[in-house]
């Protein structure tokens, strides 16, 4: 079959055959002129934009937005992925100096500036905590170069963390995953994300959906609300058994410890002592490569099917 023919660029689950490809009908339609013809209501449903951003059409955008990137992924061959979560803001070590330097010449000017005092002190910690950056880059480059290419990196897409992971991953020439998200502030995709597997959703849920899909692994970096908000979403999935369990791995103990009471939890009686195993708390690049290495030796079905549930 044909390119034409099929209407798309890669293998089609349902072969065109006996049907004419999708792509040539919207091409003999598009020369008529008659003015029947010309009218919205004339066009091809799947080609009318203002038909398909319709209210009525939000469950076939949702399988839109679930199905684009999944054909994609099949097409370059995505097995298995190890998801990388973590803060935006946290940016690299050189920026982050930058920042401080500016920060502290501000507070210097003004010593009795409450806004300037503490703008200093938030760049002090995001100096302290751009180690996590260069982790992240670590970690990228690990799973990229030591997974022998069976691990894809995946991660948001965006800047901080995301792009350190990704950006490990293309120091080693290997590609990766960036899952992008509509934002009132707008987001690029980082520079170090492989164009072929940008991805930009509308939907959080499905977002979330290709963040556990293929993953043998989940890393957490210090982030705020759209990191808690992935890191419970993973772990109530597998507290409830809706999916299979896969390491949960929180990067730096000092910081998850101050920002969720696990124990008080128990405590209370909200959770239960076992689900307290659903996390691991690592500190470097290297022990959690360890982890997510000998896990995915162990795992029978690490040939890269998503997790039991999704």
């Amino acid at each position: 079959m044909t390119e034409d023919e099929s209407g798309s660029d890669g293998a089609d689950l349902f072969p065109a055959e006996p049907f004419p490809g999708a792509r040539r009908e919207v091409e003999s339609h598009r020369a008529r002129v008659n003015p029947a013809a010309t009218s919205p209501s004339y066009r091809l449903a799947f080609e009318d934009i203002d038909f398909l951003l319709r209210q009525d059409l939000r469950p076939v955008r949702l399988q839109l937005e679930m199905l684009k990137p999944e054909l994609l992924q099949q097409e370059h061959g995505i097995r298995s992925t190890v998801a990388v979560f973590g803060s935006s803001r946290i940016p690299d070590p050189a920026a982050a100096r930058r920042a401080l330097d500016e920060a502290e010449a501000a507070a210097r000017a003004r010593p009795r500036d409450a806004a300037a005092a503490r703008h200093l002190a938030v760049a002090r910690r995001r100096m302290a905590n751009s180690r996590y950056y260069e982790e992240a880059r670590r970690l990228g480059h690990l799973i990229t170069e030591s997974g022998g290419g069976d691990m894809v990196v995946k991660t948001g897409g965006g800047p901080g963390i995301m792009e350190a992971a990704n950006r490990g991953a293309a120091d080693v020439g290997g590609k990766s995953i960036g899952l992008n998200i509509v934002l009132p502030m707008e987001q690029e995709p980082n520079p170090y994300v492989t164009p072929d597997l940008c991805f930009l959703f509308h939907y959080f849920a499905i977002r979330k959906m290709h963040f556990m899909a293929r993953s043998k692994a989940l890393v957490v970096f210090p982030g705020g609300f759209g990191t808690l908000d992935e890191l419970f979403e993973a772990a109530t999935l597998i507290q409830t058994g809706k999916i299979d369990p896969i390491p949960i791995l929180l990067f730096g103990r000092e910081y998850w410890e101050r920002i969720i009471n696990l124990d008080a939890m128990v405590g209370e009686g909200v959770i239960s002592p076992e689900d307290l195993a659903i996390f691991t708390f690592v500190e470097t690049a290297d022990e959690a490569w360890s982890i997510i290495g000998d896990y995915g030796r162990a795992d029978p079905d690490s040939g890269g099917d998503p997790p039991a549930g999704l």
